[in-house]
Parts: structure tokens; sequence; C-alpha cells
């Protein structure tokens, strides 16, 4: 299954209003190519005007849920015509980059040369999770889906717009962890990073190219979601 990384209003995202890596490319070659999303498969059609008061009232519940925890009320702009942005880690690169952080910060646990095949239970990994242990890279390694812009050091589970449980960051906080965990292993310019992006994952490719192609991924992305005050959001 795909990985999708979606920057942009959460109403264009569950209205359906919005297009993945797979997608633009079969449109811009001309082809026909559709996922079956929630709000795009069986389902009636949704208004728009009710899928945007459902975001509006959910935000306003997670802001009283959240209270003094937060410096300021959580807000961004929910705007159909806001941009959007969309790139694609793919699992193996975001298991990839996960891991690497979890190495980084528990360096006397041997990393491996790939991607486990259930590395979400790898062991380096398993440790930054323990309670009461403080992550220096909390919001990438502690499964969070949802990224809000706005910056508080935390992450919670919620509910999310669909009542799934969720856990929640800021993007603020990842795009700073990252530029943390680039510090602190590669050192890489941002003329590299760029370069780090336009190569395409490889089937069982090290963990460290893959590492490095979904860091290019999502500091973009993070960035993006800073700079325009919108939400980030996996989509699998």
């Amino acid at each position: 299954m795909a990985l999708d990384v979606y920057v942009g209003s959460l109403t264009r995202y569950y209205a359906g209003e919005w297009e993945n890596v797979s997608e633009r490319t079969a449109r811009e070659r001309g082809t026909q190519f559709r996922i079956g999303r929630r709000v795009a498969s069986d389902e009636p059609d949704l208004d728009i005007q009710e899928i945007l008061q459902a975001i509006l009232t959910w935000r306003v519940e997670l802001n009283q849920s959240l209270g003094d925890r937060i410096a300021s009320p959580l807000d961004w702009s929910e705007d159909l015509d806001a941009p959007y942005y969309t790139g694609r880690p793919g699992w193996d690169g975001f298991g990839s980059l996960v891991l690497w952080a979890a190495y980084a910060e528990h360096p006397a646990v041997r990393r491996p040369a790939s991607l486990p095949e259930e590395w979400d239970n790898d062991p380096a990994l398993v440790r930054s999770n323990v309670a009461g242990f403080r992550s220096r890279y909390s919001h990438l390694v502690r499964n969070v889906e949802l990224w809000l812009p706005n910056p508080f050091d935390f992450t919670f589970e919620g509910e999310d717009v669909d009542g799934r449980r969720v856990v929640v960051g800021s993007t603020a906080t990842l795009r700073r962890q990252l530029e943390e965990l680039n510090a602190a292993t590669w050192k890489a310019d941002a003329e590299i990073v760029a370069a780090w992006g336009r190569d395409a994952l490889a089937d069982n490719a090290p963990l460290e190219q893959n590492a490095r192609y979904a860091f290019a991924v999502l500091l973009d992305l993070a960035e993006r979601s800073v700079e325009l005050k919108l939400p980030m959001k996996l989509d699998h």
C-alpha cells in the first residue's frame, strides 16, 4: 500500500478535491487513475459546507480539550481554494526515516542495513517510545498521523475528523526535529537534501538511502505546512 503525505486544508482533503502522486502523474499522461477515497467512493456525495462545519466544530472541541497546554488557539486556513501539496515517501522511505531517527538517539543499538519487515517492532524504536523517555524526535517516532501548523512540543492521541483515534503532532516541531536529525547525522546542506528528493525510492535499497529520500520529502512538506499555516496528514 502506498503512503502519501498531504498538506492543505482538511476540507479539501475530506472532500477528495486533491490528487496524490499517482493520480497527478496519470492525469499528466492523459490516463485515468483514481483511488477509492471515503468521500469519493460508494458513499453519497458530501456537501462541502457540511464537511467544513464538521472540521470547524472538531477544531473548537480540540482547542477546548487542550486548554492551556497550548500557548495560542489552534487555527489554520480551511479555504477549499487554499493551495495543497503532496509527496510520496512510501512506507519503505517513511519507515526507514523513523528508524534512522530512533537509532540516532540509541547509538549503542546496532542499526540494520535495510528496513526490517516489521519495523514498527524495531528495538531502537521501541526504546524511543518507552513511557517516560524524552525522544528528541518525538513528532517523527511516535506514530503521528496528523500534524497541525501550530507550535507545541508534545504529541497527543485523540479523534480525527472521522472519529478515528490518531496521534497528533506539530509541523513546527517536526520541522525543527528533522533539522536537528540532519545536524546530528548527515549534516547535509539544502542543495544535497534537494538532490535526495529527486532520487526515487528503489526496491531493497539500503535503509539510509530510503531515509534520505523520505527526509527530503517530509522536510519540504513540513516547511510548506508551517509557512502557509496548513495541516499535514498521512494518507494510506
